[in-house]
């Protein structure tokens, strides 16, 4: 018989994460290089495929695999599910292909009933651990399986404890225990509508049920798309041998990673609990100990775990994130995978792992996510400030973050959508309030440790998170925190440091971040590797300091109308505007003259010789208009007080040319080129400051070469006038200056138009930007700010498309325009140079895309310029493995 549907852990056929899930699969890895794994066996992703397609029912073919595999473990382990003198217990656990951390459901000793729990006690002379692990089953499977919420158990427990006087679990008798299995069957019936199932096979294929159906549950659905994980995949289910860590004080129970996920330091980090099993360390209930305590509480022990995680990091050759339960000082090994980390780690672990010869600079360098980048350059609290700590817990996830204090994940949600800051506050978070994670500037937990649920999703998105403040005691009714005798009502303001662990009331300023040498070393790896220029997009000289800091090329796109947005400019702008006559606009542009050729001299000097991308003036005009609706009230208001005045003459004459120059479609109105074609004494002036301020530059003996760009050409013709009106002016300067300049002139390439006839444009241009923001708007025939705002988020969340277009490129539509028109534009002039400048410049899919498709630069907003960098190198290495690919294929 053919097996396809589920394989033993040692199966010399099962293999790869696609068939057996990412922990599936790394058990069977571990079963082979012969680490201490309970065995077991795994249902495949295609089983839980299979589960879909029958309507959401397990097939005989499946059913019957799996019998025989149950049978296979029970000859293995000399155990028998259900046999009440030698039980089988076994866990029943998710494994999706990527890593998704507590986003889908686990059962833990199922194959207790009321006869195997008198089994086991007798068994390990042990009554009191017999029936905690029972009630343990009765739990996870009524809130897995059967849907009962599981508060209403823990609250059972609560009021047990607390009517007893117990401080905590583990003081509980075998008795007590008893007596609550008693009440949570009452629970599981009144809340489940049936008896808690006593036949070990039932428990066995309704929780088998219940793991598929996890994978479509809301938090599972949310997180996939966070992280860009396709819905087909499915999840495994592994099945696996229980080994106990809450056996006595000798057991034990724990989560190590086999470097610091904070800071990438290398040494073994973790906790663990002494008499508990694996849900108590994640789900937070107790706090746990630091790893390194275990050196001193079971040493041979935790000699084991250092060797063991040494071996694994070498040999998945990254760092790992391990479970592991010790029954009666025996270690077992329950799972591997990779660790989630913080970007500042992901760096160090990265450049680390090069020196220790554990992987080349290539694969470091495909080691670390561009989008994590961003979290380096967090923010961090200002050491000078004079705030008194309120409280502090452990340092989860780095950042600093400011907000209102909110408890419920679905009203930070709301909240934040209305564009306000908040951190989520809740005794402990559970995979149900990932939304509210992630709109959240933060996350503070009384409960759990640095490996809870909160501290890795956090860390993941590199958002600051602080877990298990133990001294905040939290009133979810009544909305609000106390600490000793200070109260922190819900929308009071705080401060956390997630890189200290400490909680200040109110506001702290912000320090910006800078790049550690560690990081500089990386992007100078990716400098190395990468066939594309990553440029910034910069309007003032300071933008441009700060550019060359993170280490961009060049400017590729300097937008000239963004120099005049300053408020001692604005009136110039306006009166040159709004200007009746020839002799008031030239008076105005005399006026803006002087100022712009200060910018463009400062620009020139900072960036030595390095290239800078002039955009001419594009402004949808309203932009500096004085607002109407004001200008009438003051006209109305005038008439009424002063009907004579010279101000009511000037404010109605005003409102005249603004009601003339008004607009129904500013974006797609008098801007860019069609400007200078109407009034090329606007460009004439620019041009004038690029030119002078070129020639002073070049006495001071400094390189400058500038690229004079023409804004929203559609047709060659346009471009043909504008390119003219650019060498005439070059000309003037060079003669009046005896110098000789070196410029090139092109345009933007951002109207589909132009996009189509660019062998025609390339004809008059020296250089193609692609200004792919506009180019999306007409492609789709969106105005940006009306679909993001009204209906995109629909489309995006109701898959009628990926991605948000703005933010990812559309490959599809606006790529292939961008395909052709390089294409196109080379055919006319071979050494035509290309680039982009739109947004998508600094995100990695679209940087891969504008590489593959022979661009020679991007260029992006001066704080994504590190990131792009990676993504640069990125690219140019997949682009290789590609290559080698195909050689070999031949």
């Amino acid at each position: 018989m053919e097996k396809n549907f589920v394989y033993m852990f040692d199966h010399p056929e099962a293999k790869g994460k696609e068939m057996l899930g990412g922990k599936g699969a790394n058990l069977t890895e571990m079963t082979r290089i012969g680490l201490p794994v309970p065995y077991g066996f795994t249902i495949t992703t295609a089983a839980c495929n299979d589960y879909y397609d029958a309507g959401k029912k397990i097939s005989p073919e499946v059913e019957n695999e799996v019998t025989a595999s149950l049978k296979t473990l029970e000859e293995n382990t000399g155990k028998r599910l259900g046999d009440p003198r030698n039980p089988l217990l076994v866990s029943v656990r998710s494994g999706a292909v990527h890593s998704m951390p507590g986003m889908m459901d686990t059962v833990l000793n199922l194959g207790m009933n009321d006869e195997t729990v008198k089994g086991i006690a007798e068994l390990t002379e042990n009554p009191r651990f017999s029936y905690d692990s029972y009630r343990r089953f009765i739990q996870m499977f009524g809130d897995v399986v059967l849907g009962v919420d599981s508060s209403l158990y823990e609250k059972r427990l609560e009021d047990f404890r607390n009517h007893y006087g117990y401080k905590s679990d583990v003081e509980l008798t075998a008795e007590d225990w008893i007596e609550i299995i008693e009440t949570y069957k009452d629970i599981t019936q009144t809340e489940a509508g049936l008896t808690f199932p006593q036949n070990p096979k039932e428990q066995l294929f309704l929780t088998i049920n219940a793991v598929f159906d996890s994978w479509n549950n809301k938090r599972a659905v949310t997180y996939r798309k966070l992280h860009d994980i396709p819905g087909h995949l499915g999840t495994a289910v592994n099945i696996q041998s229980m080994v106990f860590g809450n056996m006595g004080d000798h057991s034990g129970t724990g989560v190590a990673f086999t470097r610091n996920p904070s800071t990438g330091e290398s040494e073994l980090y973790g906790e663990y609990l002494i008499n508990a099993q694996g849900e108590d360390v994640v789900a937070g209930i107790r706090t746990p100990q630091p790893i390194v305590d275990l050196a001193k509480e079971m040493p041979e022990v935790y000699q084991q775990l250092a060797e063991t995680s040494q071996l694994l990091e070498n040999h998945y050759g990254d760092m790992q994130d391990i479970e592991f339960t010790v029954e009666h000082g025996n270690l077992f090994m329950l799972q591997t995978r990779n660790g989630k980390r913080t970007a500042q780690a992901a760096v160090r672990i990265a450049v680390d792992m090069v020196k220790e010869g554990i992987m080349s600079e290539q694969e470091a360098l495909l080691r670390v996510d561009p989008d994590q980048i961003d979290q380096l350059l967090h923010n961090h609290i200002d050491p000078e400030h004079k705030q008194q700590k309120l409280v502090s817990g452990l340092p989860a996830s780095p950042g600093a973050a400011t907000g209102q204090v909110v408890f419920d994940a679905d009203e930070v949600e709301l909240l934040a959508n209305e564009g306000k800051d908040v951190i989520l506050v809740r005794p402990e978070t559970t995979p149900e309030d990932i939304h509210g994670i992630v709109a959240s500037k933060a996350t503070v937990t009384t409960r759990g440790g640095m490996t809870s649920h909160a501290a890795v999703v956090a860390r993941g998105m590199g958002k600051a998170c602080i877990c298990g403040c133990e001294a905040m005691k939290i009133d979810l009714e009544a909305e609000y925190f106390t600490v000793g005798d200070t109260v922190v009502n819900k929308g009071d303001i705080i401060t956390i440091d997630g890189a200290s662990g400490e909680i200040f009331l109110g506001e702290i300023p912000m320090i910006a971040p800078e790049l550690s040498d560690i990081f500089q070393l990386l992007l100078t790896w990716a400098d190395e590797e990468a066939d594309l220029d990553v440029r910034t997009n910069a309007d003032t000289p300071e933008d441009v300091r700060k550019a060359l800091e993170f280490g961009a090329a060049g400017i590729g796109l300097c937008r000239t109308e963004h120099m005049f947005m300053a408020p001692d400019r604005i009136p110039a702008v306006q009166k040159m505007i709004l200007a009746e006559t020839d002799e008031e606009r030239q008076k105005a542009l005399e006026r803006l003259l002087p100022m712009q050729q200060q910018d463009f001299e400062r620009m020139f000097e900072t960036l030595q010789g390095r290239p800078i991308n002039i955009r001419l003036l594009d402004p949808p005009l309203h932009e500096f208009l004085p607002n109407k609706e004001e200008l009438l009230v003051e006209v109305t208001r005038l008439q009424l007080t002063a009907p004579e005045s010279e101000e009511l003459k000037e404010k109605e004459n005003i409102l005249r040319n603004v009601r003339l120059l008004e607009e129904s479609n500013p974006m797609l109105g008098l801007r860019g080129c069609r400007l200078g074609m109407l009034h090329p004494e606007i460009y004439e002036m620019q041009l004038t400051a690029i030119f002078q301020a070129m020639s002073g530059v070049m006495r001071k003996g400094i390189d400058v070469t500038p690229e004079i760009m023409i804004p929203l050409v559609s047709t060659v013709d346009e471009l043909k006038v504008m390119r003219q009106l650019a060498i005439d002016v070059a000309q003037k300067i060079e003669e009046k200056s005896h110098q000789t300049f070196t410029y090139l002139v092109g345009t933007m390439i951002e109207t589909p138009r132009a996009a189509l006839t660019a062998n025609r444009v390339a004809e008059e241009a020296d250089f193609f930007s692609f200004g792919t923001n506009d180019l999306t708007q007409m492609t789709f025939g969106f105005s940006r700010d009306d679909a993001e705002g009204k209906f995109l988020q629909h489309y995006v969340e109701h898959g009628i498309l990926p991605k948000n277009p703005f933010m990812t490129l559309d490959q599809e539509g606006v790529g292939k325009l961008v395909e052709s028109g390089i294409a196109l534009g080379k055919s006319t002039k071979p050494g035509l140079k290309t680039g982009i400048c739109g947004e998508h410049g600094g995100e990695k899919s679209s940087i891969q895309f504008c590489y593959d498709a022979g661009l020679d630069y991007v260029s992006c907003s001066p704080f994504r310029v590190p990131a792009a960098r990676l993504a640069a190198a990125q690219a140019t290495i997949h682009k290789q493995k590609q290559k080698k690919k195909a050689l070999m294929h031949h």
